[in-house]
């Protein structure tokens, strides 16, 4: 009996060390490498001046070249038409992925959100560019929370996911200009939060490499 109980666990030991992979260590990023704001009117940065949009913020904090590719009134489904060019540029190395606001408020199909974020994740991949998800909420219900599609597709596709940044800025009246974008101050604490994402996860060294303004 002992005999079989130790070759059953010698058995799940080696199937272990079998299966586990350690996370690959994340290099921070170099100075001819750059992120992409990948999104719609909020990464656009609606309702602001261009140097007080969120990838712009970003970039001063970091040093880091930041691509704001954001457009107004964009689809996830528009946005993947255009990914493909946009992933041309091999100084990319990490891609913001922050869709859906507009699929939302035009009530289109949840199920082609989901597909569509699937798709650019794996576009970016292929091209070797991370990925971080920002979820988007329900925008008219009260107690904003992002949609569960998005914590699904974060652990479907194993990429970092910010399920709380957009809810918490646009619960906070101080810190939105409307229902569905952030104000200058908004767009900020978007740029800090993560900058310091950025930081935890290894991207960059610190928090902020420039001094604010």
């Amino acid at each position: 009996m002992r005999r079989v109980a130790y070759t059953a666990l010698l058995a799940t030991l080696l199937a272990a060390l079998f299966f586990f992979k350690p996370a690959p260590e994340v290099v921070p990023l170099k100075p001819n490498e750059s992120i992409l704001a990948f999104g719609d009117s909020i990464t656009y940065g609606f309702g602001v001046e261009a140097r007080e949009s969120y990838p712009s913020v970003l970039h001063f904090m970091t040093g880091i070249r930041v691509i704001n590719a954001g457009i107004n009134g964009e689809t996830s489904e528009e946005g993947l038409a255009r990914l493909p060019m946009l992933l041309e540029d091999d100084s990319i190395r990490l891609m913001l992925l922050c869709f859906g606001a507009n699929d939302i408020l035009q009530q289109r199909s949840m199920e082609r959100l989901r597909a569509n974020l699937v798709r650019m994740i794996a576009l970016a991949k292929s091209k070797g560019v991370d990925v971080i998800l920002i979820g988007v909420p329900e925008f008219r219900i009260p107690g904003l929370a992002s949609l569960p599609l998005y914590d699904g597709v974060a652990e479907a596709e194993n990429v970092a996911y910010m399920p709380s940044l957009l809810p918490d800025v646009l619960e906070d009246r101080s810190l939105k200009a409307d229902d569905v974008h952030p104000n200058a101050a908004g767009y900020r604490q978007m740029a800090e939060r993560i900058a310091e994402r950025l930081r935890k996860i290894g991207y960059i060294d610190s928090p902020l490499s420039r001094p604010r303004s």
